[in-house]
């Protein structure tokens, strides 16, 4: 089991007061937003794995990119 931890955050009285409010209207606890928050942060900051990264690279490149008028169209030209 992981020891929780406590932790001060400093911010505007107004920034507080319409988070608070929000989590409030969503009957969230604002410790769980704040946790889910820093867990997406986390993730975002990830570097991607090699094939990801492969695969933005050919993207930018303009390599492996399918242009399509719908999704019926793209569906075609992947052959599913």
């Amino acid at each position: 089991m992981s020891k929780e931890v406590q932790m001060s955050i400093k911010m505007e009285p107004e920034l507080r007061d319409q988070f608070m409010a929000i989590a409030a209207s969503r009957h969230r606890p604002a410790a769980q937003i704040i946790r889910d928050l820093m867990r997406l942060y986390i993730a975002q900051s990830e570097p991607p794995n090699e094939l990801t990264a492969d695969t933005i690279r050919k993207a930018r490149r303009g390599e492996d990119v399918f242009h399509a008028k719908d999704a019926e169209d793209l569906f075609q030209q992947l052959g599913i």
